[in-house]
């Protein structure tokens, strides 16, 4: 008696897996893209703007002759510092979750480096939850912070300009997580605070403020 099961190509499947995968990455990311034929996902929205209108501006404005003279974006940090977890490691477990949910990116877990008795931390304990960013899901994660999640903050008149190390590198504080709209505020235990650290290529302060104020950074007058 023939086998009437349906034979399996051996091929076939991999191209709908691999779309599949792709799918779910961006979905997970939290923004929105075009899956096409091939796997070609849409470029972020603000990487396009960065090479089509930051770059000529940049030029233009720091008088540089070389596009790759340019300062960029090279890496996004977000973290999540929780002393609370050291007696509650729920929180932990939430803030990863939630950490995951606004950058699209499972979190890492740090550690304390030493013991400290006084605060009664032992070295390697859990004290928080970090996220790095590059290329695509760094320019969705910006393209968000700029223009959803900072205009949500109560009062918002803008960023300071004077959170830069000298070096080129800005750090945002923002108080409340609840201002990215991927948090639903009603399944959330305990507002957090989280730091976002934007490493450039610029070398100096005066740089990366140019670019950042070019990606659209709103800083305060």
């Amino acid at each position: 008696m023939a086998d009437e099961k349906e034979e399996k190509k051996p091929d076939a499947p991999k191209k709908e897996k691999a779309v599949k995968r792709k799918k779910e990455d961006v979905k997970k990311a939290g923004f929105a893209a075009n899956i096409e034929e091939g796997l070609q996902v849409q470029p972020a929205r603000l990487k396009l703007r960065y090479r089509k209108e930051v770059v000529p501006q940049l030029m233009k404005t720091l008088n540089l002759k070389n596009p790759m003279e340019v300062p960029r974006i090279n890496k996004v940090v977000v973290n999540m510092g929780l002393g609370e977890a050291l007696a509650n490691n729920k929180i932990l477990e939430s803030a990863v979750d939630q950490l995951g949910a606004i950058t699209g990116q499972k979190p890492v877990v740090t550690r304390s480096r030493k013991a400290i008795a006084n605060f009664k931390l032992r070295e390697g304990q859990a004290i928080g939850a970090m996220v790095t960013l590059r290329g695509d899901r760094m320019f969705e994660f910006l393209d968000r912070l700029i223009n959803v999640a900072l205009p949500r903050v109560r009062d918002f008149k803008g960023v300071s300009p004077k959170a830069f190390d000298g070096r080129g590198n800005y750090t945002l504080g923002l108080r409340e997580q609840i201002i990215f709209p991927e948090i639903n505020y009603d399944q959330i235990e305990k507002v957090k605070g989280l730091n976002v650290s934007i490493v450039t290529s610029a070398g100096n302060d005066e740089r990366a403020l140019a670019l950042l104020k070019a990606i659209g950074v709103p800083f305060r007058a």
